[in-house]
């Protein structure tokens, strides 16, 4: 089966050698960027964190508890996936592939972001993306998306609306 998701992640981190560190929660704070259309499938979902221990990434030779495979927290990014039907927008679980129902994952793995004990990190994730199924008749969608971090602290949710 065709990954729903590509984790092509391209991970842009943006540190100030020239002022003093900034201070933030250890609760990791996320912001939606943009969603970019790459072509009628595939996007380019940014966006912005920021984390007050640096503890953001799962290695993807992690693979003991709580990152283990038949744990909730093998992924740190989560996503969930809705197409606006008949004026409401209504969340997508599984879709049907060569006769047979699959679970829809949109969830990924984002790897380390730092290995330092505790710093301070913000920048910006580029998530390489195909949040449209096919087929499908409806052309507007939404994606809600959060992270966690090593300490299983979840940020805020954030969602993005995009019209095919």
């Amino acid at each position: 089966m065709k990954k729903i998701l590509y984790f092509g992640t391209i991970i842009l981190l943006l540190f100030s050698a020239c002022r003093k560190p900034e201070r933030y929660s250890d609760i990791p704070e996320i912001k939606f960027i943009s969603f970019e259309k790459l072509n009628s499938t595939d996007g380019i979902l940014t966006f912005y964190f920021q984390d007050g221990d640096g503890d953001i990434g799962i290695n993807n030779d992690e693979l003991y508890p709580p990152f283990d495979s038949t744990s909730v927290y093998h992924n740190n990014f989560f996503c969930d996936y809705y197409e606006k039907q008949n004026g409401i927008f209504v969340k997508i679980d599984s879709v049907e592939f060569n006769g047979k129902m699959r679970l829809l994952d949109m969830n990924a793995r984002i790897p380390r972001l730092s290995n330092l004990k505790e710093e301070s990190i913000n920048g910006e994730i580029y998530l390489a993306m195909i949040p449209y199924r096919e087929p499908t008749p409806f052309d507007t969608i939404k994606l809600t998306f959060y992270i966690v971090d090593r300490k299983l602290n979840h940020s805020n949710i954030e969602e993005v609306v995009v019209i095919r």
